[in-house]
């Protein structure tokens, strides 16, 4: 074990500095989405304290070179992981209160609690280099060997983290196992050197670190938080609003995604979703109809119980959200249901079944639809999956104002491109007044196949309310229709959370 520690250790800093990037994107994830803003903070932050570590450790190492230093590194960058696992929680929401400019917090969130342990991860291989140099004829294989090592590591853990550890361990459990590591590897530096004082320091440095993360994972949480491969998913007990009625809240990465009432499993608690009962006025004849997304499957349910001997399938990419579902959400095993995990784009652009509708409510992050669900190509795969004279319903959220609201311009393009028909109904304010048009609410958009012409009233008073929500107010078509090669979706929402 000797003779190989500096190069196991060369490796195992490797996959932890990708495994704690990885778990970054759920730390984050709660405060502001996984959208690709995150991922070019994170990205570009630990690639930056990477590159200005390997610059202090090459000074460092020309200073002194010997395995007590070392250990010291990787018993800093340890403390650094355990800070922000400890940390985490209270510094963002104090950033969330204090600084304003929605890709300016991302940053900072990515600098001060990334950032430091990073810089010592970079220190690590070229001050391991010098130790592991004994001729300068032999200098460039040992680096190169050390090189190849650190990288080959980077890859198992990024594999590791998001195939195994982030599903089976979520992300506070890894965030606290990697310290540990760490403080282990800076164990047997110590034992090798026989630093007996330095020893004692990395046992007591374990042992509270064990007993921390003991007190902190063994008591009863009145909450259910889970890392899938996709997302952060947090379920509570809360109570609704407007009824006053219990309910259980299913939030995907700090969104609102689904709820159900628990006092009796009747009705839809969001709003927008009942605002898909509009199929019964623009397709009454409806059979069989497609939902792209299903979270906790809060409409399933409704249409499996309200429209007998009818057939819905879903898609939905995280196989586990169903899990919980069954598991919490009294998703019930149907013979109408049918279920697909996988992409939604992906299943519109193979399947060749035809539906009288298709639902769309599949949500990446914060206000995000992914973007290859907005383009034009996607939904001439929806428009190409219907009927002759079925319906298209995609729920999105927006504002009226022009300053924010590029996304539902563009989409609304888009769909006008494919659909000869299309309509759009504001759930919450239809007729905003001026202090309602920077107000964040859910727009129901209807894209119809075929030319008939559909009165915007009902004989039902349910779907006539929905109805009388029809937007009348012009919005500008003044930006390009979204398609697969330009898509700027996220760019566009982030106008909305400046």
């Amino acid at each position: 074990m000797k003779k190989y520690t500096l190069e196991t250790i060369v490796f195992l800093t490797g996959a932890i500095t990708m495994i704690f990037e990885i778990a970054g994107s759920r730390v984050l994830g709660p405060f502001y989405g996984t959208s690709i803003f995150v991922w070019t903070s994170l990205i570009g932050i630990i690639m930056g304290s990477l590159s200005l570590g390997y610059w202090l450790g090459g000074r460092l190492s020309v200073l002194k070179a010997d395995k007590t230093i070392l250990a010291w590194i990787l018993v800093f960058s340890g403390l650094f992981v355990l800070i922000t696992a400890i940390t985490n929680n209270y510094f963002l929401n104090g950033i969330m209160k204090y600084v304003s400019g929605f890709r300016l917090r991302i940053v900072i969130s990515s600098i001060a609690l990334f950032a430091p342990a990073s810089i010592f991860f970079g220190i690590v291989l070229p001050y391991t280099v010098k130790l592991r140099i004994l001729n300068i004829e032999h200098s460039g294989a040992t680096v190169g060997n050390l090189y190849a090592l650190s990288t080959i590591g980077s890859i198992a853990g990024t594999f590791m983290a998001g195939f195994v550890l982030l599903p089976s361990m979520g992300f506070l459990n890894i965030l606290y196992s990697l310290p540990l590591i760490l403080f282990l590897f800076s164990l047997i530096l110590f034992l090798q050197e026989k630093n007996y004082i330095h020893i004692l320091v990395s046992v007591a440095s374990i042992a509270v670190l064990a007993l921390f993360w003991i007190k902190t994972t063994s008591g009863k949480k009145s909450f259910i938080d889970v890392d899938t491969q996709y997302n952060r998913v947090i379920i509570y007990n809360s109570t609704d609003k407007t009824t006053n009625r219990p309910i259980k809240m299913l939030l995907i990465n700090d969104e609102k995604s689904s709820a159900m009432y628990t006092d009796k499993d009747s009705g839809l608690v969001f709003e927008v979703l009942r605002y898909y009962k509009l199929i019964e006025h623009f397709k009454p004849d409806f059979k069989k109809v497609l939902m792209v997304g299903g979270s906790g499957y809060a409409f399933p349910k409704y249409f499996l119980k309200n429209y007998s001997g009818k057939k819905i399938d879903v898609v939905e990419i995280d196989p586990q959200l169903t899990l919980l579902a069954k598991k919490h959400f009294n998703l019930p095993d149907n013979p109408n249901l049918n279920i697909y995990h996988e992409d939604g784009r992906t299943f519109l652009n193979r399947t060749d079944k035809k539906y009288d509708a298709v639902l769309m409510d599949a949500y990446k992050s914060v206000l995000t639809v992914p973007f290859q669900l907005t383009t034009k190509e996607a939904i001439e795969a929806i428009y190409n999956s219907l009927t002759p004279d079925g319906v298209v319903l995609a729920n999105i959220i927006s504002t009226f104002n022009n300053e924010t609201d590029y996304f539902l311009r563009a989409e609304l393009a888009t769909y006008k491109s494919v659909f000869p028909q299309v309509y759009l109904f504001a759930v919450q304010y239809p007729d905003p007044d001026e202090k309602q048009m920077t107000y964040f609410q859910n727009f129901m958009l209807v894209g119809i196949k075929s030319g008939k012409e559909f009165s915007t009233t009902s004989v039902k008073p349910e779907l006539n309310k929905y109805l009388s929500h029809l937007v009348k107010t012009k919005i500008p078509d003044n930006l390009p229709v979204l398609t697969d090669e330009y898509a700027p979706v996220e760019y566009y929402t982030s106008k909305v959370l400046k």
